[in-house]
């Protein structure tokens, strides 16, 4: 047996559950990634990461007004200071700063190497080199006036800004991405010009919706342009700050002078690497899975991106461009979930939520500045009052000076004969000669002039609200005026073209659809198979089994709808281009595969619904029963299929012609009997009708082995099962009536053996 040993607990360790402490341990380390990393604050849109390095740039005096500085320097300076996890994230996120295709209005200036948009990475913090850009400062101005709170860095030594003053929407502005723990935000860039249009409105009018917003911020900017596809995704981004939105880039279609067309890609979704997406264009084009492309170059410079496709001479340039969108990044789809910290704790918020936490931000801002000024204010004007006594009374403090043993007693007899205090009395004390010329006087009532206008108009700021509304929206305006640009983004209204259908991945080219007796079915283009002249050998069309043969062909659109009549009277919808295409000579795929039949239910007929300029479908069973339905029946089916005809027993629905409903309509038994009758003698019915009898067989042997509507001037070929033929004009069988036993087409006998077709 084991022993239990007695463990004796240092005093600073206490002993706990584990599941209490994982629970506990957890939960501090998930909030600690939320707030301390991956989530921004919705009031000036920052990460902490980001607002470290703006600061420290900032404060080090890395701005836009001076040269740029080694990127190294930057990286340790918020390291050291601020932020001590590494240089790499912290690298990472400036040269992300700087970097145009991925930040709507860049924050940072670079000089050198800083990666780009087809994946590549900055060069070596040693040798890129940055500086704050006049927008960035915009985030930073005033912070010197008491604006927002400070705390102390890790190690205490020095002090940084929970927020900063950011007199821009930054969140909006340039979007964010960030995963957290059990969380993550996804919010877009949007244009400043916009922004500022909604903010105005929304402080004259704080009732105001998100939809009137909207008239104003009509959705994401990306800085790479492109369009997105209808407005329901923003509009349920803005409502309850989670949508989808479908984003394609900009691409064209020209034609050159030898009327080739190309397609040129200008404009790219919103960080989509373009190298990947050419190497997708290729491997497409190599796997065959996208014909009709005949090169890719990219031919991307200093002034934007463009990748050229070009297409061979006979390729439809619309049907692989609809291709591109379908199997590459050209169109993605694109999250939103705007999740961010509001007052430390996350939440989703909609498009008017975070409009109204930046208003309020900036009114905190601006009325803790305007305190610090008029306080600043005050202070000067009490020292300037003080010096305005001084220069009333120029030859009696100077006397109380000269008369006064020391500064301690010169401090003190100033206070009393001038009614001055302690601060005032200093400032005469520490006044230079110069200051007691007539023309410093002047100054110094002017300087008390102006600041006197300041202090009342800082007073009347802070007591009007209305008033710091203003001042947030001057200086808005002014920012909008700076920075504020075009709209690269295309909004376009209609949604239809965000699914692009199989249909529209397909060219319009002629077909050969066949199926065997045995159920494989195949598509292949009419074109492959070449007109021959007269003794020519022919071609092999199809590969069957031993015990297998070709039963029904049909040419048609790859577009058009196909119906497959199966041998027990149902039929079912098949799109001729759902049917994957084959070599020539290839056996095919299972019908099965593509249809809702049974592994017994066998498809006899196939018909094309290119058009309806033949409205009926003329049917015929073994069993000779014959059944007129009009077109319109099969316009729509179910994806289970549809009834087409109820068969009696041991019957089967094997020949399905289409017809005018005034043809005239030949039928074969296999005892070498036809019958040839007018259609009109059939009257339309159901689907669910059983039909009338079409030929009276001759036997229980008897069965109908061939139907076909008669055309003028043809001929009727038929066929026995030991192989001999005989073809005669149609014109030489007399027209009867249906439900007779016909006329003979051919004498059978134990020689010829009963007719096959």
């Amino acid at each position: 047996m084991g022993r239990t040993e007695h463990i004796e607990f240092d005093e600073k360790i206490v002993p706990r559950e584990i599941v209490e402490e994982m629970e506990e341990s957890y939960l501090d380390y998930a909030m600690s990634v939320i707030v301390g990393r991956a989530i921004p604050d919705v009031a000036d849109g920052l990460k902490v990461i980001h607002r470290r390095i703006i600061y420290a740039m900032f404060d080090g005096g890395f701005t836009s007004d001076k040269a740029t500085n080694k990127s190294a320097r930057i990286v340790g300076e918020v390291m050291g200071k601020y932020h001590p996890h590494g240089d790499v994230p912290i690298y990472d996120s400036l040269a992300r700063m700087t970097q145009a295709w991925n930040l709507r209005y860049p924050l940072v200036e670079g000089q050198g190497n800083f990666g780009s948009n087809d994946g590549d990475a900055p060069a070596a913090m040693r040798y890129t080199e940055v500086r704050l850009r006049p927008l960035a400062q915009y985030l930073v101005r005033d912070i010197k006036k008491s604006t927002v709170d400070f705390v102390p860095t890790f190690d205490a030594k020095t002090e940084e800004p929970l927020l900063l003053p950011a007199g821009l929407p930054l969140l909006l502005m340039n979007g964010v991405e960030g995963i957290a723990v059990g969380m993550a935000t996804r919010i877009p860039p949007h244009n400043l010009t916009e922004l500022g249009g909604a903010i105005k409105h929304l402080i004259a009018h704080p009732e105001t919706g998100v939809d009137d917003l909207m008239q104003f911020v009509r959705g994401p900017d990306f800085p790479t342009g492109g369009f997105i596809l209808g407005s329901g995704g923003v509009k349920d981004a803005f409502r309850t700050g989670r949508g989808t939105v479908c984003v394609r880039g900009r691409a064209e279609i020209e034609q050159d002078k030898r009327d080739r067309f190309r397609i040129v890609i200008t404009e790219l979704p919103y960080q989509v690497n373009k190298a990947n997406l050419v190497e997708r264009i290729a491997e497409l084009v190599g796997s065959k899975k996208l014909e009709g492309i005949s090169d890719i170059r990219d031919e991307s410079d200093r002034s934007g991106s463009r990748v050229v496709v070009e297409l061979k001479r006979d390729a439809n340039p619309q049907v692989i461009l609809n291709n591109l969108y379908k199997a590459t990044s050209l169109q993605i789809t694109y999250g939103i979930i705007m999740l961010s910290l509001r007052k430390g704790v996350p939440r989703v918020l909609d498009l008017k939520s975070i409009l109204v936490e930046f208003i309020e931000h900036r009114r905190v801002v601006v009325a803790r500045r305007t305190r610090f000024e008029l306080k600043s204010a005050e202070e000067r004007a009490h020292v300037l009052e003080g010096l305005k006594v001084a220069l009333d009374h120029l030859d009696e403090v100077i006397g109380v000076i000269r008369a006064s043993k020391d500064r301690e007693v010169a401090l003190f007899r100033l206070q009393e004969e001038f009614s001055l205090t302690e601060t005032q009395a200093k400032a005469i004390l520490e006044m230079r000669l110069a200051h007691l010329t007539g023309l410093e006087r002047e100054k110094v009532l002017e300087e008390l002039k102006e600041l006197r206008a300041k202090i009342k108009e800082y007073k009347a700021i802070l007591a009007d609200p209305k008033r710091i509304d203003e001042v947030i929206v001057a200086e808005l305006d002014e920012a909008v005026e700076e920075f504020g640009d075009d709209r690269r983004t295309v909004i376009l209204s209609d949604s239809a073209g965000i699914e692009i259908d199989d249909e529209d991945l397909i060219k319009n080219e002629t077909v050969v659809v066949s199926i065997t007796a045995n159920g494989y079915i195949k598509r292949v283009p009419l074109s492959t198979y070449r007109v021959q002249g007269r003794g020519g050998r022919g071609l092999i069309g199809q590969t069957t089994k031993a015990d297998d043969v070709v039963s029904s062909v049909l040419t048609t659109d790859a577009l058009s709808t196909v119906l497959c009549f199966t041998d027990r009277g149902s039929v079912h919808s098949l799109r001729a281009f759902r049917v994957p295409p084959f070599e020539r000579t290839a056996k095919g795929t299972p019908v099965i595969n593509l249809i809702g039949i049974t592994p017994d239910e066998k498809v006899t007929a196939l018909v094309s619904l290119e058009n309806f300029s033949q409205p009926y479908l003329f049917m015929c069973t073994r069993l000779g029963i014959v059944k007129k339905v009009e077109l319109t029946e099969f316009a729509s089916l179910r994806v289970t299929g549809k009834r087409a005809v109820h068969l009696m027993a041991n019957d089967s629905l094997d020949f399905v012609r289409p017809t005018t409903g005034k043809e005239e309509i030949i039928i074969c038994t296999r005892r070498g009997l036809a019958v040839r009758f007018k259609e009109e003698e059939v009257r339309a019915m159901g689907t669910a009708a059983q039909g009338v009898i079409g030929v009276r067989l001759s036997g229980d042997d008897d069965a109908i082995v061939g139907m076909n509507v008669v055309q003028p001037e043809s001929e009727l070929l038929v066929v026995s099962k030991r192989g001999v033929g005989k073809r005669t004009k149609l014109a030489e069988f007399r027209q009867t009536h249906r439900g007779t036993k016909g006329i003979i087409c051919m004498r059978v006998s134990e020689k010829t053996g009963p007719l096959v077709a």
